[in-house]
């Protein structure tokens, strides 16, 4: 196989190398979108199947809801529409039709009386119901939560990070409170923070969006943000308390025990595919995709190295009591014995493929009872009894998962860098890169000064940021607090 282009050479190269080689996605024919190969296609199942047992363990409940939304809808809350505008897809017909010379056109005749937005997020068209399905305090809190795919009108593309069409859920709640839905709102945030650390090793920070940076109709955006390799940060998911906003705009209201109307509050929160892209850049080295084995498709493949059938047949049932005893821990195991493939051939794709484990086994190894196990995060190999390999390997994956953790939060914290003034938080940006920790005035005049000038943007405000009195980089205004800046994608 030929070598990829190295991180330090070309990282957005590097990053589309990493995709081909391993079998995640390819651009379609449809411009700006992607096609999700089963492999990559598989990291998201992974990724949809716990956090999925996640949101109902917090009492959510999964629906679906139209991919179309009239446009009156979006009308019916100012900000949400300003927000999403400029990324609508609209259906304006129904029907085609056949032209003279037999070539199939839109039949003019055909117009919507109303144009339907291609879905960008769902807010318009679940409170539309939500108005139907609730009426007194008895109906609240109601917490909904739909996987869905979403269309927002892209120029730029990269596969996984920013697409026209991809996929993600959409949580939407109704509570009878501002306090239980400002709750909600920061459970969740912490819900993807934890599933972000514990199953994809990608540490994160958690904090507030600017007023500026808030999702179009919140009150207030919570947002998880994580560091790429190349030093660039990466918003992967938030969570938003939407205040009374959609309620009033669509009139939700409920009946309190007292029989008194009020509107409810909101919440809604969402993750994406776009974390297959941090899961990429996260861990991946020069020799192609780093999987987490907690989200790996394959935790461990097993090659089979024989040169007769005969030998074949005495390692596949040597290994036929391995695989049963690790898919018994639950483990994903795959045991290559395909004919048509050397084994050096399916080392490399292995290795391409980010599979955590890969167990060798010949005709010697046989003869000692043992067997070569080899990491994918670290690249090292050793040698291990056969007794007792099944309880190795999963204690291996453990292992190997802190690692990946332990590695991605060592380079954040490199790559953190506080600054006390316009000139050094340049330098750094320049030199650098990474988020870097200043104290800002809190007006959207500097923090768009600071954007246009150096395209570095306010990542968050951590929620567990100190108190620290400070002067603003740019206008030498108090602050008693630091941000987060870094360029993103």
């Amino acid at each position: 196989m030929a070598k990829y282009t190295k991180r330090s050479e070309d990282y957005s190269k590097w990053y589309n190398e990493v995709i081909e080689r391993a079998g995640l996605a390819e651009h379609s024919d449809v411009r700006g979108c992607m096609v999700i190969k089963p492999y990559g296609y598989a990291i998201w199942e992974n990724m949809k199947t716990v956090l999925d047992a996640k949101f109902k363990e917090t009492g959510h409940s999964n629906a679906y809801f139209p991919l179309f939304i009239p446009k009156s809808y979006l009308n019916k809350e100012a900000k949400h529409v300003d927000g999403f505008a400029k990324e609508c897809a609209v259906v304006t017909h129904y029907r085609l039709k056949n032209s003279e010379s037999g070539e199939l056109i839109v039949d003019p005749d055909a117009k919507l009386e109303e144009e339907l937005i291609v879905r960008p997020t769902s807010e318009t068209i679940i409170w539309n119901s939500f108005k139907n399905w609730v009426q007194s305090y008895r109906d609240l809190p109601l917490k909904i939560n739909q996987w869905a795919n979403v269309v927002r009108w892209e120029m730029r593309t990269r596969l996984f990070l920013r697409t026209s069409e991809f996929l993600w859920q959409e949580g939407h709640t109704a509570h009878s409170t501002r306090e239980e839905a400002i709750e909600e709102a920061e459970q969740m945030l912490h819900v993807y923070a934890d599933f972000a650390e514990e199953y994809m090793g990608m540490p994160v920070v958690k904090g507030f969006k600017t007023a500026s940076e808030r999702f179009a109709g919140a009150d207030e955006t919570y947002c998880i943000e994580a560091l790429m390799q190349d030093g660039k940060a990466l918003q992967a998911g938030t969570s938003h308390f939407l205040g009374q906003n959609f309620a009033k705009a669509f009139d939700v209201k409920f009946a309190d025990k007292e029989g008194k109307l009020s509107h409810v509050w909101a919440t809604s929160w969402g993750v994406s595919t776009r974390l297959i892209g941090g899961l990429i850049m996260t861990h991946s080295d020069d020799e192609g995709l780093v999987l987490p084995p907690k989200l790996a498709p394959i935790q461990v493949a097993i090659i089979p190295i024989y040169k007769t059938q005969e030998q074949l047949a005495a390692i596949s049932e040597k290994v036929e009591v391995l695989k049963s005893e690790l898919i018994k821990k639950g483990i994903s195991v795959t045991f290559d014995d395909d004919d048509n493939r050397r084994p050096g051939w399916k080392f490399a794709e292995y290795e391409a493929k980010g599979v955590p484990v890969r167990v060798a086994i010949g005709p010697r190894d046989l003869e000692n009872n043992k067997a070569e196990v080899a990491r994918r995060d670290t690249k090292t190999k050793e040698v291990v009894e056969w007794d007792g390999i099944s309880t190795h390997i999963t204690e291996l994956l453990d292992e190997i998962q802190e690692n990946l953790l332990n590695k991605a939060k060592d380079f954040r914290t490199e790559k953190t860098t506080p600054v006390d003034t316009y000139e050094e938080f340049k330098t750094v940006l320049k030199n650098k890169g990474g988020f870097i920790s200043a104290h800002w005035d809190g007006t959207a005049e500097t923090e768009n000064k600071i954007k246009d000038e150096t395209k570095a943007t306010i990542r968050c405000i951590p929620i567990d940021a100190i108190e620290e009195e400070g002067k603003c980089i740019i206008t030498g205004k108090p602050s008693n607090k630091r941000v987060l800046f870094a360029k993103s994608y």
